[in-house]
């Protein structure tokens, strides 16, 4: 059973997952594609990122997806994940700024 999501005023949910390609970070669009920049993320509430995310899980292998998941963002432009291990998903590794994601606003 999935966990209930309690978000905290001015959060809302963003679906994660992995490409079954090459393993990046890719984010949900409410047009239903999958993109590398959690700009163009679609923002959930609780209650719609549930139904959503059951489609989607269920879509995810022809999609060329893995592990599709939620999690919580700041709803701002663009989003901001909310967890550490979300951030550095969003942004690309701490290890050098060469290797960071430019997010797109």
């Amino acid at each position: 059973m999935k966990r209930p999501v309690r978000l905290e005023p001015g959060q809302k949910l963003v679906l994660t997952a992995n490409r079954l390609l090459d393993g990046r970070t890719v984010w949900w669009c409410a047009d239903g594609t999958w993109d590398l920049h959690i700009g163009r993320a679609a923002l959930l509430d609780a209650d719609e990122a549930e139904a959503v995310l059951a489609r989607v899980a269920g879509e995810a292998q022809r999609d060329g997806v893995v592990g599709v998941y939620d999690t919580a963002v700041q709803a701002a432009v663009p989003p901001e994940p909310v967890t550490v291990r979300e951030k550095i998903r969003a942004h690309g590794p701490t290890v050098h700024p060469e290797f960071a994601v430019e997010t797109e606003q």
